[in-house]
């Protein structure tokens, strides 16, 4: 009773210091400290489960902010986070309200919605300097890390199951009620009209299909792109190369309701491939017929198959750019005649996300209507539904599936 009792006091207190015109400074003071909240949150147990569980989160060290969860965006990752060999919670998109700030804390203030991300980043190492916040080599959950625990998690002992710390996969875990974080994880969401699980799933799926596009590849206006996949983050990457000027835009699957649905997101042209083309080669001669016989200009490959791994290599031209997005990292074997002539093939991570510059980015697309985000969620759910949100995902019954918290 003492519990809900404080979080209805710091909801009326919240509101109340969010309506004033108090400085940041004035806010941080006057906000009360935050006890120890109890939420529920999806705890993988390494070996391929998961179970729903009450964690317990403490309030914001002088570094951290303490955010509400409000959605959680779904994808591949999180369920392949089930196998990783080591108890977390799991989740790595998600969107929020903030709680509570540390007293070193000045992007955001308690009442601010935002949108989390896992590019953590300390600003001072190699990575940082050369403008690659993405690999960060101190705080980055995967470049200097390998998602274990690195500084830009926030502190163990901050999030506890049954007393003892727990890991964030990604360093945010975003499938609990609440998840605690270092600054440089949350972004400011300033739309007034964005639904949560809309600005939940900018975290990870849409900034990884529109950076790869904008910040990776940096299309060129009046190109050709073709997309090699239709789920979520194909999807993005055709907005990516839409809102990047693309001439043509060619989406390719072996669903065809997926390519309906991508031409609502921009694909120009569409190819239905089968599963019997090996390596996608018969696509590519559908590609080149488009393409006047020479290859697209780039071409993304978002299908995280490792048969198709080498497949972005036979749509472009000579000299054109093959993306792979998807983080197949599975060993392949690959036609090295596939590169002839002065092909170049990236992978990027995390579309070499920027937050503070490309989160406010995709909110103005989005803003604009250059941008769909609502559209492209299917269906949500409630955590205790989350195995069958991942049944409906592996299964290819979601665009994308998205984790509601109340």
């Amino acid at each position: 009773m003492l519990h809900s009792a404080l979080l209805i006091w710091q909801a009326i207190v919240i509101a109340i210091i969010c309506s004033t015109g108090l400085t940041a400074y004035e806010k941080r003071l006057t906000y009360p400290p935050i006890m120890a909240i109890i939420c529920k949150a999806a705890i993988a147990n390494g070996k391929g489960g998961f179970s729903v569980q009450d964690i317990v989160v403490n309030e914001p060290k002088e570094d951290e902010v303490l955010v509400k969860i409000k959605a959680a965006g779904l994808c591949h990752t999180d369920h392949d986070s089930l196998s990783w060999g080591k108890q977390l919670i799991i989740g790595h998109e998600g969107a929020g309200i903030v709680v509570s700030v540390g007293k070193n804390i000045s992007s955001v203030l308690p009442g601010d919605k935002v949108i989390l991300n896992w590019a953590m980043h300390c600003g001072k190492c190699f990575q940082c300097l050369e403008g690659n916040l993405h690999l960060c080599e101190v705080a980055s959950p995967v470049a200097a890390g390998g998602n274990g625990y690195t500084p830009g998690h926030a502190g163990l002992d901050g999030t506890t199951l049954n007393g003892d710390p727990i890991l964030r996969s990604f360093n945010i875990g975003t499938i609990a009620g609440y998840t605690l974080v270092k600054e440089s994880a949350v972004v400011k969401n300033t739309s007034e009209t964005m639904s949560f699980p809309a600005a939940s799933i900018i975290s990870c799926g849409v900034m990884t299909g529109y950076g790869s596009v904008v910040n990776a590849a940096r299309l060129k206006a009046g190109s050709s792109a073709v997309v090699l996949g239709t789920g979520g983050v194909g999807l993005n990457v055709m907005q990516g190369a839409k809102i990047a000027g693309a001439g043509m835009i060619i989406a390719i699957d072996i669903n065809p309701t997926r390519l309906e649905m991508a031409v609502k997101f921009g694909a120009t042209h569409t190819v239905l491939a089968t599963k019997d083309d090996i390596g996608l080669l018969k696509a590519a001669e559908e590609v080149k017929k488009l393409t006047g016989g020479r290859g697209a200009d780039y071409a993304f490959e978002c299908t995280a198959i490792p048969e198709l791994g080498a497949a972005p290599l036979a749509m472009v031209r000579n000299a054109g750019t093959a993306i792979q997005v998807s983080g197949i990292e599975q060993e392949i074997t690959i036609d090295m005649r596939l590169f002839e002539w002065d092909k170049i093939y990236i992978n990027p991570l995390y579309g070499k996300c920027r937050p503070q510059i490309d989160f406010p980015d995709i909110v103005q697309h989005y803003i604009s209507g250059h941008l769909l985000l609502e559209e492209m969620i299917t269906r949500t759910y409630s955590i205790n539904e989350l195995d069958k949100a991942f049944d409906d995902m592996l299964k290819g019954r979601n665009a994308k599936g998205v984790i509601v918290f109340d």
